[in-house]
This record gives C-alpha cells, structure tokens and sequence, in this order.
C-alpha cells in the first residue's frame, strides 16, 4: 500500500507526539520512503534521534539547518511528497496553516506542496473547542486538506473529553482509504 511513497510526517508539539513513532515506523516497515520534519516544541516531547532511526532518514527541525545549499529542502519535501501528515496537529499549526502562515519548516512545506495534507487533531478539549480553532478547521476543510478528528479520552490534564489523537490503526487506515481515492 506505501510501496515507494513519499511521505512527509509533521510532528508538533502536544504530548502526544510519541504515538508518531509508531506510524512512522508502520509507514517505513511498509514501504514508504519517510521523512520527518519536527517543530521546535516537538523536541520537547521526543528526540530527533528516535525519528531519525525510525525513518532511516535525517529528521528535520530547524529550516537553516539545512546542510545541502543545491536544493531548497523545503520546496523540495514539498514537490516530491506524495503525502504529508501531521500528527499530532495543535492548534498553532491549524492556525498557522488555515491563515496562511509560513514561519518554520512544518508550515512552508505545507504550504508549499500540492500533494494532499492530512492533519490528525490533538489539543486539550478547551482548545478543540475555541471558536477560532473550530473556523481554522473549517478554513482548513474548504481549503481540501484532510481531517482526522480528536476522539474522546483521557486528556494529559487529566479529564476525559474529546482532544485525544486517534489511534494510529484509524490514522493509518484513514491515511490507505485516501491514498486509493487519489490514485
């Protein structure tokens, strides 16, 4: 199903950036050529280096620290992924991307790319629930990017409400039922 796809994981930073780990490991053990790209908060929930063994490919996080000068990494990720999925997707870059905002690595290879985008939802329910989130979503789906909802769980706040990432077996079963509506 991955076989010599491009993909693009975007990981941002909500706790629960570690579940990441196992879709990138899932999408590599299938096939896919994986490429991690991490925002500066991210890191504070997992490590390049995880990523880096798990994707076999060099993680990125910081747009100027980009060694190679013959191409532009950005445009690059951009022009030659098949998929970008960003899990977990907070509400920064919801609001980021729904208003057009391009200031790190994760945002202007999203806005970048032509390939579709998928954003896998996690925040705490106050945030999910924000009016502004909720119309940067709705921005986000009139624009044609992709929409896995949070589903209900135990929140890292320690209440039950919906703001919980979906488990990564829907996540990637959303991701294959998208890939054979795009073929």
């Amino acid at each position: 199903m991955f076989e010599n796809l491009n993909i693009v994981v975007g990981i941002t930073g909500g706790i629960s950036a570690y579940k990441a780990c196992g879709i990138v490991s899932y999408l590599k053990k299938e096939g896919a050529n994986v490429n991690v790209i991490m925002t500066k908060n991210a890191v504070e929930f997992i490590t390049p280096l995880t990523l880096e063994t798990l994707s076999g490919n060099k993680v990125i996080v910081d747009m100027f620290d980009c060694p190679d000068y013959t191409e532009v990494k950005h445009i690059s990720l951009a022009k030659y992924s098949d998929l970008i999925l960003v899990v977990p997707a907070t509400a920064n870059i919801i609001g980021k991307v729904a208003n057009g905002l391009a200031d790190d690595m994760l945002s202007t290879t999203i806005m970048a790319t032509k390939a579709p985008v998928v954003f896998a939802l996690a925040m705490n329910n106050a945030m999910y629930e924000n009016r502004i989130v909720q119309d940067n979503i709705e921005k986000l789906k009139s624009y044609g990017y992709e929409i896995i909802e949070p589903v209900v769980g135990q929140l890292a706040c320690g209440g039950k409400a919906k703001g919980k990432l979906e488990k990564n077996e829907k996540i990637i079963d959303f991701v294959k039922v998208l890939r054979e509506r795009n073929k």
